[in-house]
């Protein structure tokens, strides 16, 4: 780097008016006024010799100047704010912050979060459940647990779980009038249906299930829909009909009994967890602690892989 660089405060006024496009929102964020932002970038243009924002009564538009550097100048924020962070964090246990899908959260992460800490008490554990895809590059997050197919640009991956997609209901589907003995008796029942988020990837539905089982596909979009994955597995657990899950959000149900597989055949899916982190910091010791937990975990938890039907058209 060469060349003395202009006010801080400047530029941070200037990128966060180019952000909202307003004097007023980033006076706001910035807690000043909208006054002080246009001082700041006033001074920031004359420094520079050109003009950042072309104003059309109260409108601002960036100019072609203003937008070159633009990206650069909010990377350089955002790792300004990350060192900052870690500064605050080295005067006490450091943070180890975690996003992760909400039910695999819940269900499986949580119940065994006081294992990874009475293996690593000088760590501090912060769990994100949260469907949102984090930007690696701007949240404060150290790694990330997500479905998918295990390629994400500028992110290392490391796969937790070989997943596959079978029915789960409560004991008492194996009951009663119509019990749950073949696949034609799934007419008498409710199916739960999760609405899956295409951008994860394909995950196998009822359709494919009854198909691979010769079962009726007539009946395969009827009964409970619900866009999370954790509403289908409770109203399973209820007793109010069958669901499709995989292994690692259901490991602890079935073994205490709290759910039962009714029909030993599974599907093979394109969709698996991960764990995911910055390649950059793979070598860390939070980082690196947690993986080595999580994946052995992993692999200590779940039952023998069985035989699996490849998934029907």
């Amino acid at each position: 780097m060469s060349g003395r660089l202009p006010s801080l405060s400047a530029l941070r006024a200037f990128e966060a008016a180019a952000r909202h496009l307003s004097l007023t929102r980033a006076a706001e964020e910035l807690f000043v006024t909208p006054a002080a932002i246009s001082h700041q970038i006033k001074a920031l243009e004359d420094d520079l010799g050109l003009r950042l924002f072309d104003r059309t009564g109260r409108r601002l538009a960036l100019t072609v100047e203003a937008r070159a550097g633009l990206a650069e100048l909010r990377r350089g924020f955002d790792l300004l704010g990350e060192g900052v962070r870690r500064i605050r964090d080295s005067r006490a246990n450091p943070m180890l912050r975690i996003t992760s899908e909400p039910t695999f959260a819940g269900m499986w992460l949580v119940p065994r979060l006081s294992a990874f800490r009475r293996l690593h008490p000088e760590l501090d554990v912060l769990i994100d459940a949260s469907d949102r895809l984090v930007d690696f590059d701007r949240d404060s997050i150290d790694a990330g647990i997500r479905w998918g197919g295990g390629r994400y640009a500028g992110l290392q991956s490391v796969r937790l779980f070989d997943e596959q997609v079978f029915p789960v209901c409560h004991p008492s589907l194996l009951q009663g009038e119509h019990p749950l003995n073949t696949v034609d008796d799934i007419a008498f029942h409710t199916l739960i249906h999760l609405d899956w988020p295409k951008e994860y990837g394909e995950w196998a539905d009822w359709r494919q299930w009854l198909s691979a089982a010769g079962g009726n596909v007539g009946l395969a979009d009827r009964g409970l829909h619900f866009t999370a994955h954790s509403d289908c597995l409770r109203a399973a657990v209820d007793g109010q009909g069958i669901t499709l899950t995989s292994d690692s959000l259901v490991v602890d149900d079935l073994r205490s009994g709290r759910l039962v597989r009714p029909f030993g055949l599974a599907l093979d899916t394109d969709v698996q967890m991960f764990l995911v982190f910055r390649a950059d910091r793979a070598g860390e010791p939070a980082i690196t602690a947690f993986r080595d937990w999580i994946v052995a975990e992993a692999a200590a938890t779940l039952p023998p892989r069985l035989p699996a039907s490849p998934r029907s058209a």
